[in-house]
């Protein structure tokens, strides 16, 4: 197994001195021998840090322009460390750590002749100093100043990659039709005449086919994990009709436990835990749910190239879809360490980038293409520079814990149903407005109560409302605006709207409850609370001018958490963290009032700005505000407030001869729409519609973790920012030594033609907030014509072969390149991929068009001749028995014993009590579960294609002595005990049927009853309450740890 880059961790001071060691080989390369100083290490990194605070951009803005790049006067270029050693026509430029007898420095302080920089002026004194001293230090350089220049000896990096020679390696070519070939002892299958073909070279055949509990029992541990039932095993063994096997296998590939099974296998494949790894291994909260995606999208026999797609670019492909989403888990499964400092950052990111690259090329293209981080790969065609365009797809790809609804067609039907009673309540509503409001208004404005009304509070006209987080505002007819859309962490609201009013005194902010928020707010925090750390406001004349912020004073407000940091004066002094909190009165209006320390007075009207910040608690905004102004001195807190147009048709009802009449249609209206709150019957159509409306169903959101782009990062425990803008060619894959920008791209061998990228290339929509680059890669991976779609299915269907036959096609799954193994049946191989890719990608056809050949069904009966002539089996001329793997067998013996529970999906534990299947148990890297690795359970630091099965003791000694084991048996013998009709010999007969599917021989049948005779009497002999119980759980637990259940013929 290679072990990445990433996984081997060195200390800083060390990372320096091989930095430096590579510097002196290529220096060794570059010039005659230089005498080196004591403490050359300590100054080259020295000169490091100068060279990117000052020598870089010195030699950027006087040098490059001539001597970098196409345009190298004298031939001398500064583009890199190496031109800077070769010097240029007039010979050296410097002598290393000699900085003040270099030729360089001479020549730009003046000293001699020509002068440098030839035009403009000369260089500050200060930056010949710099340039003396990091020559003293070794003149390195992090990169080069030109992009795709060579900065050393190095290869690969950039545009120093060597050319791609044409590569003629099986695993590259595109696939053809193949034919079966003519073997008449082959029968009618396709997978038999090319097995058979290979056998009649070498003089052997195929075994005869197994008997039929062997074969079913083979099957079922193959798609389920899981033995047959005796029903099933019966009802198989007494069809004698035509298609009986076929028709098994159907029944076993509908079964929703196939989902599991090959589920564990792919998990493997995707080095898939629940935890962070390293030394800290924090959890990670929401990653089970790659797992059931795996589950369920197998059980749903999705095309193998969508379930690809979306693990690369699910959040591209259907940004809507939950299950698109949890598929993205599969880029960030792999190892993370969590705490960081500041100078690990970069590094970091890169390791982590590079895992999602080389386990998704290793698990989806048998290629190890992590072998050119550092070169070009030393066996395959992979250039470094293919390395790092390829990487450069996961630049700007994070983990991040989003909150989904996992049933949305759930959700759907609820909101459908509640829609169909809600359409009542408005048309209520509606109806009233209609048929009775309009009589209600004009008494009301006849009887001239209408000018009495005071307008204690005015409202803004023209009012608008904006987030910088990016929620969005909905208009109410009461003048408040309710909060939708992103509740981002904090955010800022902007207020903006305007007044006639010649005077303004104070501003009151209201809090009002929505049922569509949280406990009916008035905040949008999960509780309903709210937390406003500042208010700010601005006045400006209508007629233009200087925009000036406004003293506030003698903050008040309704209610407050506490008269301390949660008051409403703690939203005026400039701490993010003190602020109006309302806690614990949620569900009710609540109102802030604050006056400016001079009144307003503008004449012509102002225009207001109002900044609300919210940074007091994550997502603690308000959630339906309003906001008035009033020119009183003491205005109440609960005056009803008037929007300024509202007030003047007020003040025209008071001028001689201005009547109702004289309101235009649209004046009428506004006012209506103001006046109709206070009228009693719509007040109650109103109340009894948002009453019902506190009714409606909300979605049932899940903390999912996946990867994507334009989400909040997990940033877990790092000191700064953790993800770059852009990902540079690396020289030894190192990040401290950057060799230019990588932009996207794929593997050159696998194109047919070197400019065929845009092919694949995928524009988002306008405004998406991810890049395309991972649906890009997507689309090439499984492109079978011109990308590499053809590697795709041949990796795929060898996987399929390889759980199938007990080895793949190619004995390495994960490495189809050189150093991999060759294929045994290369047409096969090809033809099985063609098969796939003709058939839409779908496996379980594939599993039947396997399963279905006497290859698969013949017997495991060895022989001299095979063992001598096919003595690794690798032409299949008989069925290798294998051992189960470690959750197999674990739940092998809970379904025996009758302990399985069989509930699917949702969150794992690491409980070893737990009797769900093993699949379901949470995988922390530090914790791995004991039962698992006994029985060789990987661990989950990268792709693991195959499984080690030893046999060592403590695997024997866990059958006999683990609690566990000894508790499920138990269970099984109070069951079977409950049936005292029983005969022993028919007692034991169901026990091996259940545990071994088969009956017992006589000899067997005779000693276990002889053995339940003994026990029971040496257990009653002992005092024992329970002998019976106790004797038959001996041989029930000696049944289950017997060979034959853990293996499968």
């Amino acid at each position: 197994m290679t072990v990445p880059l990433y996984l081997v961790r060195f200390s800083g001071s060390f990372a320096v001195i091989l930095q430096f060691l590579v510097g002196s080989l290529q220096l060794a390369a570059a010039e005659p021998a230089v005498p080196f100083p004591a403490d050359h290490a300590e100054r080259f990194t020295r000169g490091l840090e100068q060279f990117r605070k000052e020598i870089r951009p010195l030699l950027t803005t006087h040098c490059l322009k001539c001597h970098g790049g196409e345009k190298t006067q004298g031939d001398f270029s500064l583009a890199s460390r190496e031109d800077l050693l070769k010097g240029g026509a007039e010979g050296l430029a410097i002598r290393l750590f000699d900085g003040p007898g270099s030729k360089l420095v001479r020549l730009v302080s003046r000293t001699d002749k020509p002068h440098m920089p030839s035009k403009g002026e000369p260089l500050p004194e200060a930056s010949v100093q710099a340039l003396s001293e990091w020559i003293h230090n070794g003149a390195p350089y992090d990169g080069p100043l030109v992009a795709g220049r060579s900065s050393g000896t190095q290869s690969g990096s950039g545009s120093d990659s060597k050319p791609l020679k044409p590569f003629t390696g099986w695993p590259y070519q595109t696939l053809v039709r193949v034919t079966p070939p003519e073997v008449p002892s082959a029968g009618s299958h396709p997978i038999d005449a090319f097995i058979q073909a290979r056998l009649v070279e070498k003089k052997l055949s195929l075994n005869p086919e197994a008997d039929r509990r062997t074969q079913l029992r083979r099957a079922s541990f193959d798609l389920l994990g899981l033995p047959p039932t005796p029903a099933a095993l019966e009802a198989f063994e007494l069809d004698s009709a035509p298609g009986a096997w076929e028709r098994a296998i159907d029944t076993l590939l509908a079964q929703p436990q196939h989902g599991e099974r090959w589920a564990r296998h792919w998990l493997d494949v995707a080095r898939f835990a629940e935890s962070s790894g390293f030394e800290h291994d924090y959890d990670r909260p929401g990653a089970h749910h790659f797992r059931d995606f795996v589950i369920k999208a197998l059980n749903a026999d999705m095309p193998y190239d969508q379930f690809v797609q979306w693990q690369l670019a699910g959040d591209e492909f259907e940004p809507g879809n939950p299950l698109a989403l949890m598929a993205t888990g599969f880029l960030g499964a792999g190892v993370f360490p969590t705490q960081i400092t500041a100078n690990e950052v970069e590094r970091t990111r890169y390791d982590a980038m590079d895992d999602m690259l080389s386990t998704t090329t290793s698990a989806m293209l048998g290629m190890t293409v992590g072998c050119a981080r550092c070169h070009d790969h030393k066996f395959d065609p992979i250039p470094t520079r293919d390395y790092y365009r390829l990487l450069s797809t996961f630049t700007t790809t994070v983990r991040s814990q989003r909150q989904l609804d996992l049933n949305p067609e759930q959700t759907q039907r609820r909101l459908a149903a509640f829609e169909a009673d809600h359409a009542q309540y408005r048309a209520d509503l509606t109806q009233y407005e209609q048929a009775v409001l309009p009589n209600h208004f004009e008494t009301w404005l006849g009887s001239g109560a209408a000018p009495k009304v005071a307008a204690d509070w005015e409202f803004l006209e023209s009012p608008v409302w904006k987030s910088q987080s990016g929620a969005s505002f909905k208009a109410m007819a009461d003048g408040s605006f309710l909060a939708e859309g992103k509740n981002a962490d904090h955010d800022t609201y902007t207020f903006t709207g305007q007044s006639p009013s010649p005077t303004l005194r104070s501003l009151r902010l209201e809090a009002l409850p929505d049922p569509s928020l949280p406990h009916s707010g008035p905040g949008r925090a999960d509780n309903g609370n709210l937390g406003l750390s500042r208010i700010r406001v601005f006045a400006q004349p209508l007629s233009g001018g200087e925009r000036q912020e406004i003293l506030l004073v003698r903050p008040r407000a309704t209610f407050e958490q506490n008269t301390g940091n949660l008051s409403i004066a703690g939203s005026l002094d400039n701490d993010p963290h003190t602020g109006w909190a309302v806690d614990p009165k949620f569900g009710t209006r609540q109102a802030a009032i604050v006056d400016f320390e001079s009144p307003i007075r503008i004449a012509g009207g102002v225009r207001l700005s109002v900044e609300l910040e919210f940074k007091v608690n994550s997502r603690h905004h308000i959630g339906r505000p309003r906001i008035s102004v009033t020119s009183m001195t003491a205005a109440p807190f609960d005056s009803e407030g008037v929007p300024a147009g509202i007030a003047g048709l007020f003040e025209r009802l008071k001028t001689p001869g201005s009547g109702p009449a004289s309101f235009s249609a649209s004046e009428r209206k506004t006012l209506l729409d103001w006046w109709k709150t206070s009228d009693a019957g719509w007040s109650q159509a109103h109340q009894k519609l948002q009453a019902h409306e506190k009714n409606r169903p909300k979605p049932e959101l899940t903390q999912v973790l996946m990867c994507g782009e334009g989400y909040p990062a997990l940033r877990m425990h790092t000191q700064g920012g953790d993800f770059l803008p852009e990902t540079h060619f690396l020289h030894r894959g190192s990040a401290d030594q950057k060799r230019g920008v990588a932009s996207p791209s794929f593997l050159q061998v696998l194109m047919k033609s070197p400019d065929s990228e845009s092919h694949w290339r995928w524009q988002p929509p306008t405004g998406a907030p991810y890049s395309g680059r991972r649906r890009s890669l997507a689309l090439w991976m499984t492109d079978s014509h011109d990308g590499a779609g053809h590697l795709l299915a041949r990796v795929m269907v060898n996987r399929l072969w390889q759980h199938h036959f007990g080895q793949g096609l190619v004995a390495t799954p994960n490495d189809f390149g050189v150093q991999g193994a060759k294929p045994s049946h290369p047409e096969l191989l090809d033809w099985l991929a063609g098969e796939l890719i003709r058939g839409g990608w779908r496996l379980k056809p594939l599993h039947r068009l396997m399963m279905t050949s006497r290859t698969y069904r013949q017997s495991s009966a060895p022989s001299e001749a095979k063992t001598e002539r096919d003595p690794n089996n690798s032409l299949l001329s008989r069925h290798v028995p294998t051992r189960l793997e470690a959750e197999a067998i674990r739940d092998t013996l809970l379904w025996i014993t009758g302990a399985l529970d069989a509930t699917p999906f949702g969150p794992g534990t690491l409980d070893e009590s737990s009797r769900r299947r093993s699949i379901y148990f949470t995988i922390k890297r530090s914790q791995l579960i004991p039962a698992m690795q006994v029985f060789d359970a990987p661990e989950p630091l990268v792709s693991q294609s195959t499984r080690p099965a030893t046999t060592i003791a403590p695997q024997a000694l866990w059958l006999m002595n683990n609690p566990k084991v000894r508790e499920w048996a138990t269970g099984w013998a109070h069951r079977s005990a409950n049936n005292a009709t029983q005969e022993p010999s028919q007692w034991v007969t169901i026990a091996y049927r259940r545990a071994l599917q088969r009956s017992p021989s006589p000899v067997e049948s005779k000693a276990s009853i002889d053995f339940l005779k003994q026990q029971t009497e040496r257990y009653r002999q002992a005092g024992s309450a329970r002998p019976e119980l106790q004797s038959a759980t001996d041989l029930l637990q000696t049944l289950i740890s017997l060979n034959e259940v853990i293996y499968v013929d």
